[in-house]
């Protein structure tokens, strides 16, 4: 069995095509389509698969500090981000991922929280 979430999924093609997923659920969620409106949408997908990648030990990494300044302007809430992780749960879920798999990068997701959300909502 390999190693890493990253190795046991596929790799970077597998996750690409759960970020593809993911982001056309986060899409067709109405609370949700306000943050993309004016997003090149294949470069965020290609961050994101970057960033799943790395929370699931792939070689990928990013800075909190960076997380932390490409959101900041957003104005997210605390509403929205649970949605959007609740939504990379049932992607995961969809691409049978090993249930502690899914519990890992929810985690690790759901860490990020405060650097993501903007308080004061």
């Amino acid at each position: 069995m390999a190693g890493t979430i990253f190795e046991r999924c596929g790799g970077f093609a597998t996750v690409r095509k759960v970020i593809s997923a993911f982001y056309d659920k986060v899409l067709d969620a109405e609370d949700l389509q306000k943050y993309f409106a004016n997003v090149d949408m294949r470069r965020l997908v290609d961050h994101q698969t970057k960033f799943i990648a790395s929370v699931m030990g792939g070689p990928a990494s990013f800075s909190d500090d960076v997380l932390r300044r490409v959101h900041a302007p957003l104005n997210i809430t605390e509403d929205d981000f649970e949605e959007v992780a609740e939504l990379l749960r049932e992607t995961l879920e969809d691409f049978d991922l090993a249930p502690d798999d899914i519990e890992h990068v929810h985690r690790e997701f759901m860490r990020r929280e405060p650097l993501i959300v903007t308080r004061g909502h």
